[in-house]
């Protein structure tokens, strides 16, 4: 008895049924149309060679292109929430590790001098405590993460810092329009983990719209410091000094937050 014949391999050249151009594989690269072996993408019959539809369920045949074409648009949407998800996770893994994983003598142990060259500004606290993450709103959790940045660099953690900058920073950029109190955080963050780039660029963008704002000229001068431009580092310093009395009238919300980094600086500007 006579074997059923096998279908011709994938490579193996043929005529479309439908538009009678030479083809090769499981569909006519000229009209679409299935040649032989082709199968439904949507139930997987196999489709007889030219056939328009899936005579089992109706899928157009050329489906199975179209198929992909989706698939490649769902992954190319999908990528933004995908970010967005991982660094939701992040979050949370932080801030249980910043509960569970903190040692007593954490909040005990002086912080050394700042290996990274930042300058004499570069003071800031955090409270060490994590809160409760089903609470929090986006921007919220973002400052808890520069707290948590801003702790790891006072206690000379470098290693921490770089391990949690990146996440800060995008969990600000997350937030979408920042107002200045938020860019100087993010400047801060960029500073302390050695990114002068971006650090003069929050510093430029603060200053851009209020050219004496306090926490703008800590954030430049801490750049220009960063790049050891002394002369730049220095006019920022006295820009700085002779702008306190009149900002500080103002009692701007972010002034208060980051009382500490003015004081620090202005320690900083006495002989």
């Amino acid at each position: 008895m006579a074997s059923p014949a096998s279908p011709p391999p994938a490579n193996a050249t043929a005529i479309c049924a439908s538009c009678g151009k030479p083809a090769t594989g499981k569909f006519c690269s000229n009209c679409g149309s299935p040649l032989a072996g082709a199968t439904c993408a949507a139930c997987g019959a196999s489709l007889t060679p030219g056939a328009k539809f899936c005579h089992r369920c109706g899928t157009p045949a050329n489906a199975q292109s179209d198929a992909r074409n989706d698939s490649k648009a769902s992954f190319s949407t999908a990528v933004p929430w995908g970010l967005a998800a991982v660094a939701l996770v992040a979050l949370v893994a932080l801030l249980a590790g910043q509960r569970f994983g903190r040692t007593p003598d954490d909040a005990s142990t002086p912080p050394p001098p700042d290996a990274a060259g930042a300058a004499p500004f570069a003071g800031a606290t955090g409270n060490g405590q994590a809160p409760d993450i089903s609470n929090l709103s986006p921007a919220e959790a973002a400052v808890r993460l520069y707290n948590r940045v801003m702790g790891a660099h006072e206690r000379g953690r470098a290693d921490s810092v770089q391990i949690f900058a990146p996440m800060a920073i995008t969990a600000y950029q997350m937030l979408g329009n920042l107002d200045l109190d938020q860019r100087y955080d993010v400047g801060r963050i960029a500073a302390v983990s050695g990114d002068e780039t971006l650090a003069r660029a929050e510093a430029d963008t603060i200053l851009a719209q209020n050219p004496n704002h306090l926490l703008g000229l800590i954030l430049a001068a801490n750049a220009a410091h960063m790049r050891k431009d002394a002369a730049a580092e220095r006019t920022y310093r006295n820009k700085f000094a002779a702008a306190v009395p009149a900002e500080r009238a103002k009692q701007l919300p972010e002034y208060v937050t980051h009382e500490n980094d003015i004081e620090v600086a202005l320690e900083a500007q006495r002989p």
